[in-house]
């Protein structure tokens, strides 16, 4: 979570002033850090967490164990967005832990399977073992 929170320290986000942070453990013990990026275009935007994912991804990293997620602006743990948990779903198994938290230090903690129930891709990648 200090990684989480270190990276939203980075965050570009003029139009929402909502930083975020993320921090992926990855399979090799590595972690690897993502912030969100806002554009003028709020489609464009990119989400500190498919941004830690991508740059993991983009280093050969595609095993993972958890992430953590810092919002240090919010009241509450903020969870992954839909498109985040949709892009997570794809490279994270079912029973990978995701921590929130936001400024009082407060943790919510799922998994990738709670945020993503019923998942297809999880049920055919099932089938095919």
């Amino acid at each position: 979570m200090e990684r989480a929170k270190a990276a939203a320290r980075f965050s570009y986000s003029p139009y929402s002033r909502f930083p975020v942070g993320a921090a992926l453990l990855c399979a090799d013990g590595s972690i690897v850090t993502g912030t969100n990026v806002e554009n003028r275009s709020f489609g464009l935007t990119n989400c500190a967490e498919r941004s830690a994912l991508f740059a993991a991804v983009s280093q050969g990293r595609t095993e993972f164990l958890a992430l953590a997620i810092a919002c240090p602006g919010s009241d509450v743990p903020i969870p992954p967005c839909g498109a985040c948990r949709q892009v997570l779903s794809e490279f994270c198994p079912p029973v990978m832990p995701v921590f929130s938290a936001g400024k009082d230090g407060t943790i919510l903690t799922m998994t990738i399977g709670e945020l993503m129930p019923k998942d297809s891709l999880h049920g055919l990648k099932e089938r095919r073992s």
